[in-house]
């Protein structure tokens, strides 16, 4: 599973020019279902996502969490994140899980972090997203689990 997080000031995700989900401060997370991944996974990316510590403290350091600054998640799917770009000039998705079965866990990773934390938004598994950051920073880190 990967994780590419932005440390943002404004996010959004649109569908047909409607505002699905929208957040202030914050992280963005995009998210990549690997072909090997199961609850495991998500457990940990979570977990991950809810303490990485990318937000500055009174000394200008990233020692605090989306929680620690009371910030938002907007989470958005992205199997891309998921290509095999070892070789060539085009991605492969055969190390993407099934689409099926990615929404599977998409959803399971939305209602566990939801119960967590409540500041989470998200879009829609599959959808044609348009996606709308002022990234903070910039501050961007890729999470595996």
């Amino acid at each position: 599973m990967k994780a590419l997080i932005q440390r943002v000031s404004s996010a959004k995700v649109e569908i047909d020019g409607q505002i699905i989900g929208e957040i202030s401060q914050g992280l963005l997370v995009f998210i990549g279902i690997e072909k090997n991944d199961e609850q495991a996974q998500i457990h940990k990316m979570i977990k991950k996502i809810l303490s990485y510590r990318v937000f500055y403290d009174t000394d200008e350091k990233m020692n605090l969490s989306v929680k620690d600054v009371d910030g938002s998640l907007l989470l958005v799917s992205q199997f891309t994140l998921a290509a095999d770009t070892n070789s060539g000039t085009r991605p492969g998705f055969s190390t993407a899980k099934p689409p099926v079965e990615a929404k599977k866990l998409y959803e399971y990773f939305l209602l566990n972090i939801s119960q967590q934390y409540p500041k989470v938004q998200s879009g829609i598994y599959g959808a044609d997203m348009q996606v709308s950051l002022t990234n903070d920073g910039p501050v961007t880190f890729l999470l595996s689990c």
